[in-house]
């Protein structure tokens, strides 16, 4: 969910113009932090502060933009407070004897199940707890004995899952929210839940107007989905141990995400983050490694051009005359296409086909032949292209082009400018040690001329010593070739 809705950002701010302001919650105290502090014998908060790092690292990892602002749960209590007491003022919670508070979901009636279409029960039920009906749920839980809690009004404790969100949104955003992402799992009760509770605190009729969903993640050949507390997932520092985070990404890319119910247009940004589960991936996706395969050859099959396109436009590529018109109309329609479809409810599937095909009709101009006819190169159109894909794919959180990759840090540069010589140099030392002798061209001989054998015989056979004398040149030539294709620098 993370990669999935950090594309999303980056669509909206780079290809739309629009400002996002995205704010992160951080659950720093629950019964899952609790029961693991106390097992290694630390208090919640120091586990929690590691769980926060150790999640802010893998974020960086994925190369995920922070927030414009992270808020814990455990630094907002007392306007949590705040926010339950107004929502018990308003009739639609309740305290306890033993010290919790609860939503009453049946005194907010049809209001309640908006969004998932799910209803409070129309007759009472028997509880084995303090709560009145089954579905209310905790804003505020009571303290157990020795555990991390706050002084309230109701007694020590801690806030329930939802009402932290609740709170902390609105601190932020007041009485509406433009966008809310989440697993398709938080849906039903988590999201419902802090409809439920903005709607009471603010008194308005529509809190959230987006609520956008990603499916989950599945492991390889198997329906259940990738979660912690089925033991059947793999860490980011794993995965990314055998793939790279672009190659992540582009996985990501080339599917959809699940939406949720959609009402209005939206200009900011939520979402939220629980260091105690694993976030979700969009469509119910299966990562193989087949998958992950087919991310990497669409990877290698866009450096492959974006290399050829570049040996193009430096003469070390040497091809017939090309179609600039055509090239320039399929630039065009693509930039038509891929905005067309980031604005259908970011589809990204559609982006990335229209950059293949952009791909594909570049590299078919790009056939080398043998011989320069000394046509002039059409490096303005080539060099459009490949700014306009390297472009796209780095507005979208990956760090595309072969420079990048294969050389990095602060001298990349110049770095590249002395690649750059090298290969002039290489290419020069190549042709010298192909080229027929100057004098081997003038003597051959006319056809039927007196005693044409012997000089003809002689020229084969100094060609043929030249030739041989620079044969270690071409060898050399090969291996420089080869080792720079170790280090990413491929050279046609």
């Amino acid at each position: 969910s993370y990669v999935r809705f950090d594309i999303i950002r980056r669509i909206m701010t780079r290809f739309f113009g629009i400002e996002v302001v995205m704010v992160m919650g951080i659950t720093d105290i629950d019964d899952k932090i609790i029961k693991r502090a106390n097992e290694m014998n630390i208090s919640p908060v120091a586990l929690a502060r590691i769980y926060e790092e150790d999640f802010k690292q893998d974020m960086a990892a994925l190369k995920v933009l922070p927030p414009t602002v992270y808020m814990r749960v455990t630094d907002n209590i007392p306007q949590i407070i705040s926010f339950i007491k107004t929502i018990i003022a308003s009739g639609q919670a309740y305290a306890t004897s033993q010290g919790n508070v609860y939503f009453d979901v049946k005194s907010w009636g049809k209001r309640y199940g908006v969004l998932t279409t799910i209803y409070p029960d129309t007759q009472d039920e028997e509880v084995d707890t303090d709560k009145r009906h089954r579905k209310d749920f905790a804003l505020w839980k009571a303290a157990r004995p020795q555990e991390l809690s706050w002084t309230s009004p109701w007694g020590k404790g801690r806030p329930g899952w939802h009402i932290e969100c609740s709170t902390i949104s609105s601190a932020v955003f007041g009485k509406q929210l433009d966008i809310h992402t989440g697993g398709i799992d938080l849906a039903f009760p988590h999201h419902e839940n802090e409809i439920a509770q903005c709607e009471v605190y603010h008194q308005c009729e529509q809190w959230g107007n987006y609520f956008l969903h990603s499916g989950h993640l599945h492991v390889k050949g198997s329906q259940e989905k990738m979660s912690k507390s089925l033991k059947n997932y793999v860490t980011i520092k794993d995965f990314l141990k055998k793939f790279s985070s672009d190659q992540f990404r582009m996985f990501c890319l080339r599917s959809r995400y699940s939406s949720g119910k959609e009402k209005k247009k939206t200009s900011l940004l939520l979402r939220y983050a629980r260091l105690s589960t694993h976030a979700s991936q969009a469509g119910n996706a299966e990562v193989r490694d087949e998958s992950m395969d087919d991310a990497k050859h669409l990877l290698q099959a866009i450096s492959s051009f974006v290399r050829d396109a570049n040996a193009y436009m430096k003469g070390q590529l040497v091809c017939d005359p090309v179609r600039e018109d055509i090239l320039w109309e399929r630039l065009a329609n693509t930039k038509v296409t891929v905005k067309a479809a980031f604005a259908d409810d970011f589809d990204t599937s559609r982006a990335v086909a229209a950059i293949m095909d952009l791909i594909h009709h570049g590299n078919r101009q790009l056939k080398a032949v043998t011989k320069d006819a000394g046509s002039p190169r059409s490096s303005v159109v080539y060099g459009s292209i490949i700014s306009y894909i390297e472009g796209f794919f780095n507005a979208l959180g990956m760090s595309f082009g072969e420079r990048q990759v294969a050389l990095g840090g602060g001298d990349s540069a110049v770095l590249s400018n002395v690649i750059d010589e090298l290969v002039k140099f290489r290419t020069k030392v190549r042709h010298y040690a192909l080229a027929l002798p100057e004098e081997a061209a003038e003597a051959v001989p006319t056809e039927g001329a007196a005693g044409a054998e012997g000089p003809k015989q002689e020229q084969k056979e100094k060609r043929q010593q030249l030739m041989q004398e620079r044969k270690p040149l071409l060898e050399a030539c090969d291996s420089l070739r080869g080792d720079l294709a170790a280090f990413g620098i491929h050279i046609k």
